[in-house]
């Protein structure tokens, strides 16, 4: 079950009960047939939407998602960050980094086929040279890297492709946000969805694997799931 939220004035989204969490999908794992049909057009459909956004309407973006994330407490509060670099037409998340009061930051990096497709999160620094993994997507290097544990992680910035106020995260389809945080995970980090505002859906078609968000901000609002409840 997905936490309940309460907003107060400054974007304080406090967690109220608890949360069961989900069985990681298997590599390679699908819902059932119908589920998988139905998840594969919306995702194709919101990736088209996104892509086909100009420049400055994702600078714009960038720019509406830095003005709702500098009002949120826990973004504000946390002290390390595990972003992520857009890719695929993503909001961009690095101008509302550039003003977060000096956090460390992480970047996630593909493990191989052999550790199940679980994601390792890595320090990185503004400027460090980068390598593209096997879907082109810019990380660190991981050899001699010391991979941040995640009951050391406060928050995570989770890309998306679609999401709706139930916590339901519609991802690239490789499953590998879902796999690493588990129910195995001895304590997960705050999941803060991000994402364009046209990214929400009504309703998504879930698997049971799915790994439930704790909050979205988008270029427009910050969304507390469950409750739905936006500013």
């Amino acid at each position: 079950m997905t936490e309940s939220l309460i907003r107060s004035d400054d974007h304080r989204l406090e967690p109220s009960g608890s949360r069961t969490l989900p069985t990681a999908p298997p590599p390679g794992g699908s819902p059932i047939p119908a589920l998988a049909s139905a998840r594969r057009e919306l995702r194709q459909q919101l990736r088209a939407e996104r892509r086909a956004l100009s420049p400055h309407q994702q600078t714009q973006a960038a720019q509406g998602l830095a003005r709702v994330l500098r009002g949120f407490f826990r973004f504000r509060k946390a002290c390390t960050v595990a972003a992520y670099w857009p890719a695929d037409g993503e909001i961009d998340p690095w101008p509302a980094l550039q003003v977060h009061p000096r956090p460390r930051l992480l970047l996630p990096c593909l493990t191989h086929p052999a550790r199940e497709g679980r994601l390792l999160f890595l320090p990185f620094e503004p400027g460090q040279p980068l390598v593209p993994n096997r879907f082109g997507i810019p990380e660190p290097r991981t050899r001699g890297a010391k991979p941040r544990p995640l009951w050391a992680v406060d928050l995570v910035l989770v890309p998306l492709v679609g999401f709706d106020r139930a916590g339901g995260r519609l991802g690239m389809g490789g499953g590998f946000y879902d796999r690493t945080f588990s129910a195995g995970a001895r304590r997960r980090p705050y999941l803060l969805g991000v994402a364009h505002h046209f990214q929400e859906q009504d309703w998504l078609p879930v698997a049971d694997w799915d790994v439930p968000l704790d909050a979205v901000a988008t270029d427009r609002n910050l969304i507390g799931v469950r409750t739905g409840m936006a500013r």
